[in-house]
């Protein structure tokens, strides 16, 4: 599962969390910026995913959390619900509740 994983998360990440398609990433140069509502994404994406490794404290846990379709979250993946604000805002809820002993 791992590189393939990695591999369907980056595609994933960047087309549907991003709106960018891969090619159009793999063309930025290292110092090429990103448009603000991108570079918002990313540091919110970001946040959520260190929240998510600090309560599962597992890669392969991480993974199959994000991947699995979650009760909580109306049956979606939390990977799906990265690229709004409020999918985001859910699965932070998710995670707090897990933290804090509440079943999700």
């Amino acid at each position: 599962m791992g590189n393939q994983f990695y591999g369907n998360v980056q595609k994933s990440f960047v087309e549907d969390i991003l709106n960018l398609s891969i090619k159009t990433l793999e063309r930025k140069q290292a110092d090429d910026k990103l448009d603000i509502r991108t570079s918002s994404m990313v540091i919110e994406v970001a946040r959520v995913l260190e929240h998510t490794y600090q309560v599962f404290d597992d890669k392969e846990k991480v993974q199959r959390w994000l991947s699995k379709p979650n009760n909580a979250l109306h049956g979606e993946t939390p990977l799906s619900l990265f690229s709004t604000p409020t999918g985001i805002g859910m699965i932070e809820d998710v995670l707090t509740r897990i933290e804090e002993g509440v079943y999700s």
